[in-house]
């Protein structure tokens, strides 16, 4: 069961860059953390999660003025689109902010005055690279040339991503400003260092205390044992960011303000909310702090970080958390492929749940790269989740709505089964605490195997049809029911929107700290629909959507043709395509706002759909729960404004209440096809 004492814990994920959208990359980050945040928070604990975006340096400066508006307009829109795209993912940041704010500006020079005050702090001139027509010094990725090594031309300044080979921008043939084209000149300027060799014993301290997975702590040894270097943390005039104080013209770097930005975030939740701030960042506190990255900023988060929080004689991070890069089909994400999906388009086509359950069942505690395979992806999720997890709550609710007018049992008539599947909570909730989501996934589906067998050896279908065992129904379904409840308290952090329909229709919380006997004699509110099948269509279109467009050829036609003659007759070939299967309807509603529509759930028998029949007219949804009728069962999936609509049922009549459901011969069953 659940501690009693509740944790007080900071989590915050790596902040995403103000210069672009978010894609499916970022999110597997953010999901990682909001599943165990919520997970934290299920459990009973203070859990806090914030996050900003990161909306410094030149790369925003340069983007601003490509677009012809200020840098603080970019930002502004870029976060305006963060926050519709992490929440149309479910993200429950306590607080999303931005790096450009007065509370960061306070903590970059607080911290940056401790670290001169305590002589890590040091300047000396530099040359580099600087543009003679933008008037800026470049950093090595805004310099291109022929790499040196093997003559690849438009090669960046710092390594040639044709052979690999590594050097300094002075070494590249014809370098040119990739900003302007200048060819760029030698310069010297005053730039100022965070002495981190300063603080070796601090690190080396700091990489031996577990607070960093293995493979991550032996990763930053490498610099430690190499003997680190001073960190130079200043750019010149003009840069978008802080200015250094009592240093004109000398600006902060966006490394060290943007994990900073942890800090401020959290100061304008703490303001904004009356929360206690000073408890979370001094040292020797009771609380918890957590950073979740990817492997690719280990070294700021791992070295640079922790030693400027020591210096600032501030707390350093209980845990960092990192995690792989996100391939898709094997490959890395691609434009060309339509794999490089951003998450405004995802959301365009796919439901947001399918892909947090598919991040939760492949992602684990070690800093393994993530793959989503779009083919294992539509399977597992319409498996697992709609097969199995939804499928214990719709088989069951049908039989207790129809019979019992939906209550529970007055006693559970499998009790060991029932108390197996509550028990089992805190092998989970390990598995949820040590971020091994995959596992836990697994856990949970060989629990939904196991009720999903208990229902078939039951069969109450069968006993549903016979008067003298309907007490046999009511018992097997409420245990069903109370098995479901088991799994989707397990489940609430990975599927919170499931969650809460789960909820509604339990009528009971489902978090962990509530799951500690079964529901007895309790009342169930009508059933609705809780997540349709993954369509591959769907996750087809949602790729050409992601793919870089190439012109068509000229005279090309701009769509494809229907398959109609020109008398308007189709041939029969076509019309042998469709697909006509008995239906069993397993739920009805009402759709708020619309006139005509009622929202249906249909059972195949293998699995369920959600179609919007336009049938209000004729029938009362309480009318229709139970019955048999015939639905087109491959039809495209079509976006309508009250969700998708995954079929067609068949009607027939004038109109108004005179329309009228198809209905199978007697014996039919669901899925049967029709002749």
């Amino acid at each position: 069961m659940p501690p009693t004492s509740p944790r007080k814990i900071l989590v915050t994920s790596a902040l995403p860059y103000a210069n672009g959208s978010l894609h499916l990359g970022h999110l597997l980050e953010q999901v990682q953390t909001d599943i165990w945040v919520r997970f934290q928070k299920s459990r009973g604990h203070d859990c806090l999660y914030v996050c900003a975006d990161d909306a410094h340096g030149t790369a925003i400066m340069l983007t601003a003025e490509k677009l012809g508006i200020s840098p603080e307009d970019q930002i502004a829109a870029i976060h305006t689109e963060h926050e519709r795209d992490s929440a149309g993912f479910l993200i429950g940041f306590d607080n999303f902010y931005t790096t450009h704010s007065a509370e960061n500006r306070f903590w970059c020079e607080h911290i940056y005055h401790h670290l001169q005050a305590n002589g890590h702090i040091a300047s000396r001139n530099i040359t580099q690279a600087f543009d003679p027509e933008k008037q800026l010094f470049l950093a090595d990725r805004f310099i291109k040339g022929t790499c040196p090594r093997c003559k690849t031309p438009d090669q960046y300044g710092d390594n040639c991503e044709a052979c690999g080979a590594t050097y300094s921008p002075a070494d590249l043939i014809d370098a040119v400003s990739a900003i302007s084209g200048a060819t760029p000149v030698q310069k010297e300027s005053t730039h100022f260092f965070f002495t981190l060799p300063a603080l070796e014993d601090m690190l080396r301290n700091w990489l031996d205390s577990d607070t960093l997975q293995p493979q991550v702590a032996n990763k930053l040894r490498e610099w430690t044992d190499a003997g680190l270097q001073e960190w130079d943390i200043s750019r010149d005039a003009p840069y978008f960011g802080f200015e250094i104080p009592g240093e004109p013209g000398k600006y902060f770097y966006v490394w060290l303000d943007a994990p900073i930005g942890y800090i401020a975030s959290f100061q304008n939740y703490c303001e904004r909310t009356g929360h206690p701030f000073e408890p979370y960042w001094r040292e020797g506190g009771d609380t918890e702090l957590y950073h979740f990255i990817g492997k690719d900023i280990i070294n700021f988060h791992g070295l640079f970080w922790p030693a400027m929080l020591h210096s600032a004689g501030l707390r350093t991070p209980t845990a960092i958390f990192a995690h792989g890069f996100l391939t898709v089909n094997g490959n890395k994400m691609s434009k060309s492929r339509g794999t490089f999906i951003k998450a405004g388009t995802y959301l365009e086509h796919l439901d947001p749940e399918y892909l947090r359950y598919y991040f939760a069942a492949k992602l684990s505690g070690s800093v393994d790269d993530i793959d989503l395979n779009l083919e294992d992806f539509v399977q597992r999720v319409n498996s697992d989740v709609v097969g199995k997890i939804v499928n214990i709550a719709s088989r069951c609710a049908g039989f207790l709505a129809r019979g019992f007018d939906n209550r529970l049992a007055t006693s559970c008539a499998e009790p060991e089964l029932v108390e197996h599947f509550i028990g089992r909570g805190d092998a989970i909730a390990g598995l949820y605490e040590a971020r091994e989501f995959n596992k836990a996934m697994r856990e949970i589906v060989a629990l939904a195997d196991r009720a999903n067998q208990y229902i078939d050896e039951k069969k109450p279908w069968v006993m549903a049809k016979q008067e003298d065992s309907q007490d046999e129904v009511l018992a097997v379904c409420s245990v069903g029911i109370n098995l479901f409840r088991a799994l989707m308290t397990y489940l609430k952090p990975v599927l919170p929107a499931m969650a809460a329909k789960a909820e509604r229709f339990l009528a009971c919380s489902l978090d962990w700290t509530v799951l500690q006997r079964p529901l007895l004699d309790h009342q169930l509110a009508p059933f609705e629909p809780l997540l349709t099948r993954v369509d591959k269509k769907q996750v087809e279109a949602m790729v050409e959507a992601s793919r870089e467009q190439t012109p068509p050829p000229a005279g090309a036609s701009p769509r494809a043709e229907a398959p109609v003659d020109e008398d308007g007759t189709i041939q029969f070939e076509d019309f042998a395509r469709v697909d006509l299967r008995v239906a069993e309807i397993v739920a009805a509603e009402h759709v708020e706002g619309a006139d005509k529509l009622l929202r249906l759930t249909l059972s195949l028998g293998d699995r369920q759909c959600q179609v919007f029949a336009g049938i209000k007219s004729a029938y009362q949804p309480e009318d229709l729960v139970g019955r048999l009728t015939v639905m087109v069962a491959n039809l495209a999936p079509r976006k309508m404004r009250f969700g998708i609509s995954e079929g067609m049922v068949l009607a027939a009549g004038p109109g108004g209440k005179e329309l009228y459901l198809l209905e199978p011969h007697a014996g039919a069953k669901p899925g049967m096809q029709v002749k």
